[in-house]
C-alpha cells in the first residue's frame, strides 16, 4: 500500500476498474461478489445492494444483449424487488445504457465519479460553531444517521438502517460511520467503507439538511473520514458524487474521472 498512486486520469481510472470494479469485493456481512460470464456482481438477500459492478471491456452487441437477459433472469430468480446494473460512461458497447432501456431497465441520475490519493486531501476537520462530530457506534447512533440521510435526501431510511446495523455487528473493521450534531439534532450524516485487499475507500452519504447547508458541514465530514483513511494506510477515496458535492470534492483535490448512471430492473408483479 506504500506505492506511489498514479496521478493522471487513465491510470486512476485503470487502477479504479481493477480493483473496485473487475475485482470487487463484498460489500457487507451476508452478500458476495460473483464473476458469471462478461459481468461481475455482488448477489445477496432482498434487502442488501444487489447488481452488476463490472462488464467486460471488450463486450460486443450480442454478448451484451446474452449478459443483460441472464441478470434480468438472476434477479427473477432470486426474487429481488430491485436489481442494479452500476453502467459507467466508457463502459462498452457505446449503446450498452439503450440496450438496458430496452430490457426493462429504468435509468436513475448520473453521478460523477470522483478518486483523490488520500496523501493529497486535507485532513483538519473544521466545523461550524454549533456542531460537532461523533462516530457511529450503536443502534441509537444508526437511527439518527439514518433519519439525517432521510430528511437530507428524501429517501426512505429502511435499507440504509439495516446495511448500517448489520456492518457494525458483523464487519466493524471495514466501516465507519460518522454524525454531525446540533445540540441533539442529527443534521448530516456519512459513512466510509474500507475496502480490505485494496487501496480504495468509499464516501457515501454526506448529506446535510437544508438548513445546515453551505457552511462547510459537509467538508469537514470528508476531512474527517480522510484523517481515518490515512491512518489505516488506504490510498484513494472514491465518490459517487451528485451535483451539489462535485464542486466542494474538486475543489478539495478529487480528480473527475467520469460518470456512472444506476440502472435499476424492477420485475412486474
Amino acid at each position: 500500500m506504500n506505492e506511489q498512486p498514479p496521478q493522471n486520469h487513465e491510470s486512476l481510472l485503470a487502477v479504479f476498474d481493477r480493483e473496485m470494479r473487475e475485482h470487487a469485493r463484498p460489500d457487507g456481512p451476508g452478500v458476495r461478489v460473483e464473476r458469471t460470464g462478461d459481468v461481475v456482481r455482488q448477489a445477496g438477500a432482498a434487502h442488501d445492494w444487489n447488481g452488476v459492478v463490472w462488464s467486460s471491456p471488450d463486450l460486443d452487441a450480442v454478448r451484451a444483449d446474452a449478459a443483460i437477459a441472464a441478470q434480468v433472469a438472476h434477479c427473477v430468480e432470486r426474487g429481488y424487488d430491485e436489481f442494479e446494473w452500476k453502467l459507467y460512461a466508457h463502459d462498452r458497447p457505446a449503446d450498452l445504457g439503450a440496450r438496458l432501456l430496452a430490457a426493462g431497465f429504468e435509468a436513475e441520475d448520473p453521478e460523477t465519479l470522483l478518486v483523490a490519493p488520500v496523501a493529497d486531501l486535507p485532513t483538519e476537520v473544521v466545523l461550524p460553531d454549533g456542531i460537532r462530530l461523533r462516530t457511529v457506534r450503536d443502534e441509537a447512533d444508526v437511527e439518527l444517521m439514518a433519519l439525517a440521510h432521510e430528511q437530507a435526501f428524501g429517501a426512505d431510511r429502511t435499507r440504509l438502517r439495516h446495511q448500517v446495523l448489520a456492518r457494525l455487528k458483523e464487519d466493524p473493521d471495514h466501516f465507519v460511520g460518522v454524525l454531525a450534531m446540533a445540540g441533539d439534532e442529527p443534521v448530516s450524516s456519512a459513512r466510509m467503507e474500507l475496502y480490505g485487499g485494496t487501496g480504495f475507500a468509499g464516501l457515501w452519504g454526506g448529506g446535510t439538511v437544508q438548513e445546515w447547508r453551505g457552511r462547510g458541514v459537509y467538508r469537514a465530514l470528508v476531512a474527517f473520514r480522510a484523517r481515518i483513511a490515512a491512518e489505516r494506510g488506504f490510498r484513494y477515496l472514491q465518490v459517487d458524487a451528485t451535483e451539489q458535492s462535485r464542486p466542494i470534492l474538486q475543489r478539495l483535490g478529487f480528480t473527475v474521472l467520469g460518470t456512472t448512471t444506476p440502472y435499476l430492473y424492477r420485475p412486474t408483479s
